[in-house]
């Protein structure tokens, strides 16, 4: 059974940083791209950046640089860093690993204190 279990999430305040993990057990994840998403208060879950097999990343328009998505295929993580942190990014952040059948954590919270 394929898990994905977030960590490092948290309230911080406006220009601080965190640094978001995503374990997965029950798979491998050299083979496959995975990502993160989030759903703000009131809206629609949005994709946020994905890092392919080969390391290969792709980013939402409104990170504008301040994200940064890893991954650790021994260690079977991946990571989002997120710096310059908003009010506007207080959400729930989900991890995600299409093999090509998605499977999601079960998000973590982050808050942003203005």
């Amino acid at each position: 059974q394929v898990q994905l279990v977030e960590s490092g999430g948290g309230l911080v305040q406006a220009g601080g940083s965190l640094r978001l993990s995503c374990a997965v057990s029950g798979s491998i994840i050299t083979a496959y791209a995975v990502g993160w998403y989030r759903q703000r208060p009131g809206k629609q879950r949005e994709w946020v950046a994905t890092i392919n097999k080969d390391g290969n990343t792709n980013y939402a328009d409104f990170v504008q640089g301040r994200f940064t998505i890893s991954r650790e295929n021994v260690k079977k993580t991946w990571y989002l860093q997120i710096n310059s942190l908003k009010p506007e990014d207080t959400a729930v952040y989900y991890c995600a690993l299409w093999r090509p059948t998605v499977y999601w954590g079960q998000g973590i919270q982050v808050t942003v204190s203005s």
